[in-house]
């Protein structure tokens, strides 16, 4: 069986106002009681986990999904094997789970969870 998606995350300009056009768009329970106002819904809505926020300076709007994985650097030496880049390497989100993010050969975005963080 193949990795699963265990998460998706939709960044944007303005997290509040995304957060609000998704919660009346698909009747979504969106949580932002957290210190970085970040929007999370849960698989009992969405069929899959995830969270609404503000990009950080820099950052482009964007989708992500991230996929559980045992070991997030043996997976993002083989993303950069097959053309691939490792955009962020592993690391602890304060009280959430250890993830890393590539980018695919053609630029998208797609994020990397430790197994068993997302639990």
């Amino acid at each position: 069986m193949g990795k699963q998606i265990v998460h998706v995350e939709v960044i944007g300009k303005d997290g509040k106002k995304l957060q609000g056009f998704y919660s009346k768009l698909f009747d979504w329970a969106v949580d932002t009681n957290n210190p970085m106002n970040y929007g999370t819904f849960s698989s009992d809505d969405a069929g899959v986990g995830g969270g609404i926020a503000s990009a950080q300076p820099g950052e482009p709007n964007r989708v992500t999904f991230y996929v559980e994985v045992e070991d997030l650097n043996g997976y993002l030496e083989k993303a950069e094997g097959l053309g691939g880049k490792t955009i962020m390497e592993p690391s602890d989100v304060p009280g959430g789970p250890r993830l890393a993010m590539f980018t695919d050969p053609e630029g998208n975005i797609v994020g990397l969870i430790q197994a068993g963080d997302m639990d």
